[in-house]
């Protein structure tokens, strides 16, 4: 069943901004579970749980709307989607979380809203707005100022480092491979098949899940629990609804909040006062994400 190319429904841009604010709240947070849940859960086995619990859930919302499955020939494109950010992102960003301390992974992953503005500039036709150009600038300074504060061994070449940048990378082409997307269907269904095609390419990990999970303890299972339900089906549902009413590089600019909220939300859950530069660093990060949204 297929769905007639439909024009996406007016919305305020504060419902939108709210929207974007609670997918970066979550996002931000997600750094915390997969710290948690890593300690019971290698890296396949937290994203093939993590995106089946995403996609249970989805999958009942999308029976109970009745929501109309995309048209056909946009499966390439869902695929592309799915694979990348769903599929190899989560995989990459987890172990590269084991390998590599937290701020050199800050500094590298936010390489990505920087591809996805020129992605999106020369892709999707977007242009290169300068208050993009100047917000991605000022933030992305912001996010190396938190990777330089809170890295323990510096930008070392190693493994890590370069699943960090695979996850920039594959986080910037599903982003861009989602927008035409949105045009079409619903982010709710859009969501929930991207996510499904991800935990296809992650069941490889199955094995691993199933003689992980009975040995993990209950905090590591409710995290995984809440990575699946929070972070994943709500997160990237809102992210993809508010996707439908801007563009994809001032959204793309907005996920450089998740830097400081995640510092933030280390200090409340694991005690890591954060350092002076990193404050001032999350300072830059509000001010370049909050620059590159004018002028939509």
């Amino acid at each position: 069943m297929t769905s007639a190319p439909a024009k996406a429904p007016p919305a305020s841009a504060l419902l939108v901004l709210a929207a974007a604010l609670t997918t970066v709240a979550l996002w931000a947070s997600a750094f915390v579970g997969i710290r948690a849940a890593g300690q019971d859960f290698s890296a396949g086995a937290l994203s093939l749980a993590r995106l089946l619990m995403g996609s249970a859930a989805l999958g009942a919302l999308v029976l109970i709307r009745r929501e109309p499955l995309p048209p056909r020939a946009d499966a390439p494109r869902l695929i592309l989607c799915g694979v990348l950010w769903f599929g190899i992102y989560n995989v990459a960003l987890n172990e590269a979380e084991r390998h590599v301390d937290a701020g050199t992974a800050a500094m590298l992953v936010n390489v990505g809203p920087v591809l996805i503005a020129v992605l999106a500039g020369v892709l999707l036709k977007e242009g290169f707005p300068r208050t993009l150009l100047a917000g991605c600038a000022v933030a992305f300074a912001g996010a190396v100022l938190i990777g330089i504060a809170t890295s323990d061994g510096g930008l070392a070449a190693s493994g890590g480092a370069a699943l960090c940048l695979v996850a920039a990378i594959t986080y910037a082409g599903g982003v861009v491979a989602q927008k035409p997307l949105l045009s079409r269907s619903s982010p709710l269904a859009i969501t929930w098949l991207a996510c499904v095609i991800g935990a296809v390419c992650c069941l490889p990990f199955g094995p691993q899940l199933a003689g992980e999970i009975g040995d993990a303890g209950g905090e590591a299972i409710g995290w995984t629990i809440y990575l699946g339900l929070f972070p994943t089906a709500i997160a990237f549902t809102l992210w993809a609804y508010a996707l439908t009413h801007t563009t994809a590089g001032r959204m793309g600019a907005t996920t450089y909040l998740v830097p400081p909220l995640a510092t933030l939300m280390g200090w409340a859950y694991f005690g890591e006062t954060p350092p002076v530069l990193a404050l001032a660093g999350g300072a830059l990060c509000l001010g370049g994400a909050a620059l590159a949204r004018r002028g939509r």
